[in-house]
């Protein structure tokens, strides 16, 4: 795309949360897209319920609490397109919507900000560990009881400040927070372990941005489409199927990730995994699936579907909470 002056149209209005983590994440995608049409782009902050609710997102229903808001600003035409942690979003798509780009992902990895550079396998007997994730506490749980320990997972909410603000403070020994958040807010040093996914499966879609505008303006989303990076959309679309097919919102214990190299170009193979499980880690249910690397939309939400099944017949069913039966 050739870049046009910028002084004979108006600015591109990016809708967007107003958190510090959020703001940094639109401000990337700002750049970006300020580089392919040569169009300012302005930053217009919205509020959304998950972000004045005090109550747990398992309580509030999860899904969907973040990006509710942007979506309405986007249909009623206050802003051009909108960005938002993939991990947030519903996985059915409004057909008056576009998921125009998702660009390349961040590290996907969970990481521990723990007093005095404790990391996973050094935490004290009964450490008090805050999430606000019932994913991280079900695997947090079930990693403790396999190795003899006993921590206490304790639910907060809050920015990263007020979460790292409890360990700082002696509140908590530790906290879990996404590894990409805390990369794009230039804090990953804060980290005292990154925790592998062997033991701690993140979110399905963590560590990637969704892009969306008006499914009906679409010169904007054929200008966005430059930002999609392939192996990023095949990997996360069948992490998000296997979140559809277990009927799952994203405040469910369920983990999924799809090894896909971005940087290597021989790979032929994906592998999936998935894990559901109880938040106090008693059960589990963990599998995994490889197939061919997915070359289309469909291919990729039948890898989710392929391993959503096994984990159903394995008993998943009855380890969320959310789901409709």
């Amino acid at each position: 795309m050739t870049e046009r002056a910028s002084g004979t149209e108006r600015p591109l209005r990016l809708g967007t949360r107003r958190s510090k983590l959020a703001m940094a994440q639109s401000g990337h995608v700002a750049e970006a897209v300020r580089r392919l049409t040569g169009r300012p782009v302005e930053l217009v902050e919205i509020t959304t319920y998950g972000d004045t609710s005090r109550e747990q997102l398992a309580q509030i229903g999860g899904t969907g609490v973040f990006v509710t808001a942007l979506r309405d600003a986007l249909l009623a035409g206050e802003v051009d397109f909108a960005v938002h942690s993939l991990k947030d979003l519903p996985t059915t798509q409004p057909d008056d919507l576009a998921l125009a780009a998702i660009p390349r992902r961040e590290d996907p990895r969970d990481v521990l900000v723990a007093r005095d550079g404790l990391t996973l396998d050094r935490l004290p007997q009964g450490a008090r560990v805050g999430t606000g994730s019932p994913r991280r506490m079900a695997q947090l749980n079930a990693y403790a009881r396999s190795h003899g320990l006993q921590i206490e997972t304790v639910p907060i909410r809050g920015n990263v400040d007020t979460r790292i603000g409890f360990v700082r403070n002696g509140e908590l020994d530790a906290v879990v927070l996404a590894a990409a958040g805390l990369n794009r807010i230039g804090r990953i040093d804060e980290a005292t372990d990154f925790l592998p996914v062997d033991a701690i499966l993140p979110a399905p879609g963590q560590g990637a941005l969704a892009v969306e505008c008006p499914a009906a303006d679409t010169a904007l989303a054929a200008t966005l489409a430059e930002l999609d990076d392939p192996r990023t959309r095949a990997a996360v679309t069948a992490e998000r199927s296997l979140l559809a097919a277990l009927e799952a919102g994203c405040s469910a214990p369920v983990g999924a990730l799809a090894d896909l190299p971005a940087d290597e170009q021989a790979v032929h193979e994906m592998r999936l995994r998935g894990v559901v499980g109880t938040t106090d880690g008693s059960t589990l249910v963990q599998l995994s699936i490889t197939g061919p690397v997915p070359t289309s939309h469909d291919e990729a939400m039948a890898l989710g579907r392929e391993l959503a099944s096994e984990m159903l017949a394995k008993g998943a069913a009855g380890l969320m909470g959310e789901r409709a039966l």
